[in-house]
């Protein structure tokens, strides 16, 4: 019958051949040999109830403080072999641990809201005030306010989503274009005079192309006071121009048509990028294609709430992909949504 001085000799023989072991093999032999289901200790437990009565308690006592030391001890050499294990491969890798470590990507601002920006920076400075909308419409604020009716072949000039809705409730609409904004910031201002900037998304059931999208952003201008004309759309977009595109370009107008507009007009400005010389981007006629503008129709300001006989106004809506465009010569609009951090990149 093995005796407690038989077990301090086992402890202290393990302990000797635990710091011996140096790989996982060998800790593996000595769990086996020292802890496991056929060692010393184990035969020991099994003799604790032949003892006497007074030396069992003191046995037992000291059998479970010698398993629990040689348990640490297993468990601060595999400890110690996993550091080391680490720190070779390290070293084998050439990792130097002092070195600092690589920085976290950084996000940036979009291109598409660095040139809202400049947009809305442009017009703020001509005393323009930022007025949101919302992307669902009625069909109502969307065109028949805006002499759009049902029955208005204008309506076919844009491929429409139209929300779902009850039988008999108004037909409601993902905006078409950011001009519905007019008739909400005309009634909210009415009989006041506005100058407004309306931006925000649009939405068209169109198929996906290098120079179209399905989801767009616009950004509409709108003036209403007395004695409004078009030579102050005229300046205003001269200003427009040159703020965005650079100092000297030039703006011009040619004859177009538009529902809510009556004179309308199609805005081009002279192409900064060749300066005059001629180039692809401006197809050799040194004028770049910008956006849609006009005078007020007389039936858009009485629907928003403004006597025609008393006051005028002038609005236009450009989109801001197509500025983008222009500005850093981008051939395909579907660069802006496809979330490539190549060409993201380039605009931080």
């Amino acid at each position: 019958m093995a005796s407690i001085e038989d077990l301090d000799n086992l402890r202290t023989q393990a302990l000797a051949q635990l710091a011996a072991a140096t790989d996982q093999p060998g800790l593996v032999a000595w769990k086996n040999a020292f802890l496991g289901r056929q060692s010393d200790l184990v035969r020991f437990s099994q003799g604790l109830g032949a003892l006497p009565a007074e030396e069992r308690r003191t046995a037992g006592q000291r059998f479970n403080a010698v398993r629990q030391a040689l348990e640490q001890a297993l468990a601060a050499a595999e400890a110690r072999l996993q550091q080391a294990a680490l720190t070779s491969a390290l070293v084998a890798e050439h990792v130097d641990i002092s070195l600092p470590g690589h920085m976290a990507a950084l996000g940036r601002t979009h291109l598409i809201n660095q040139t809202l920006d400049q947009i809305i920076d442009a017009f703020q400075d001509m005393g323009f005030q930022i007025w949101e909308s919302p992307d669902v419409e009625s069909d109502e604020y969307n065109f028949e306010l805006l002499n759009v009716p049902p029955d208005h072949p204008a309506r076919d000039m844009q491929d429409t989503f139209y929300v779902e809705t009850p039988p008999g409730a108004p037909r409601v609409v993902l905006r078409t274009h950011t001009s519905g904004g007019q008739m909400h910031a005309m009634r909210a201002s009415a009989p006041k005079p506005i100058r407004m900037l309306l931006p925000g998304r649009c939405h068209r059931n169109e198929d996906v192309t290098a120079r179209h999208g399905m989801m767009f952003y616009q950004f509409e201008f709108l003036v209403v006071g007395r004695g409004i004309t078009m030579a102050h759309l005229k300046g205003t977009l001269g200003t427009m121009a040159e703020r965005l595109f650079g100092l000297g370009t030039r703006a011009r107008l040619r004859a177009s048509y538009f529902p809510f507009t009556e004179p309308s007009a199609e805005l081009d400005v002279s192409c900064f990028l060749c300066d005059g010389a001629g180039c692809r981007m401006c197809k050799y006629t040194n004028w770049l294609e910008l956006g849609g503008c006009g005078m007020v129709h007389p039936v858009v300001l009485h629907n928003g709430g403004y006597d025609p006989n008393e006051f005028s106004g002038f609005a236009g809506g450009f989109g801001v992909e197509r500025v983008a465009i222009l500005k850093y010569g981008i051939d395909d609009i579907r660069w802006f949504f496809s979330g490539d951090e190549r060409f993201l990149g380039q605009f931080g």
